[in-house]
């Protein structure tokens, strides 16, 4: 990783001042959700198609898994492929955390996130960050309550390791105020968001973790109108599916504000739940650094 490259980042934090919640004098928190594969962060980390007949391999990006993962087995260039759903061998083994006894941990070996995390550092900035990073950048500087809603399976404390590795390198100032931190494919974590057989697909449990979320932060924060939540997530099917969880939640607290960012292949489109549908924006650079606070102070 190249100086300049640090410097760059470094200016970036020096420039900003600390800001309030846009609802701080109304005693209003900004509660930010973030799923992380190409939303805060573009990763190198493989899935693993395996081959109909010979079992033979192929590694696909998180991002065409998104794209194609309704049509593996069936048509378009993965028809002649499956997904295998074991945790050790299987399609989302990268996505899991492997067992490392104590000597590999005094060895210094991390867990594949952690890995990829730091390798990712190794390139520009421009292509590992995703369309969600200044988000999360503003999110974690201002140390507003932050989730974590991801697909994969690690330890929830493996996705802190990995988000640390930011902070060290100085991409990131301070590590986030977290909320919470749902890696929905954990088992321990599908059982506590109420699967216990495990039989949910994804994005009904991010339906759960961000439900619980805001439970949390009701928990924590008090119950206050003027509270604000919104969750970024790039995956068609979970965006749908989280619209339909922020609906029910304006529903149940038709005072507070729900908003959801779709980044899908790039894109930034901002969509607030409200009581007579949704209002959807295509958000410009600057208002994408707060997310849903619009009036923030411009420095």
């Amino acid at each position: 990783m190249s100086k300049s490259f640090l410097k760059g980042q470094l200016e970036l934090g020096i420039n900003r001042a600390p800001e309030r919640d846009r609802n701080f004098h109304l005693g209003g928190r900004s509660f930010y959700f973030f799923d992380f594969d190409d939303n805060i962060a573009f990763l190198t980390t493989p899935l693993i198609l395996f081959h109909k007949k010979d079992r033979s391999e192929v590694m696909i990006s998180s991002g065409d898994f998104a794209q194609y993962q309704h049509a593996i087995g069936q048509t378009g260039p993965y028809a002649d492929y499956l997904i295998d759903y074991c945790d050790i061998s299987g399609t989302f083994r990268n996505f899991r955390d492997h067992h490392v006894d104590e000597l590999e941990k005094l060895a210094g070996k991390k867990q594949v996130f952690v890995q990829d995390v730091a390798e990712a550092l190794g390139y520009p900035d421009f292509q590992w960050k995703g369309p969600s990073w200044e988000c999360f950048y503003h999110a974690a500087f201002n140390q507003r309550p932050l989730s974590v809603i991801t697909a994969r399976g690690h330890h929830p404390e493996t996705l802190k390791d990995g988000i640390r590795v930011f902070v060290h390198n100085k991409v990131l100032p301070i590590e986030p105020n977290y909320l919470s931190v749902y890696p929905v494919s954990h088992k321990e974590t599908r059982a506590a968001l109420g699967d216990e057989q495990f039989q949910q697909g994804t994005a009904e449990l991010k339906q759960r973790a961000i439900r619980a979320s805001v439970e949390k932060a009701i928990e924590l924060y008090g119950y206050n109108p003027h509270h604000r939540f919104g969750m970024s997530d790039d995956d068609p099917k979970n965006i749908q599916l989280i619209l339909e969880e922020m609906s029910r939640l304006k529903a149940r607290f038709p005072e507070m504000s729900f908003f959801m960012i779709a980044t899908e292949h790039g894109s930034f489109v901002k969509h607030e739940v409200k009581h007579s549908g949704l209002r959807s924006d295509k958000a410009d650079s600057l208002s994408q650094l707060s997310f849903f606070e619009e009036d923030r102070r411009k420095s």
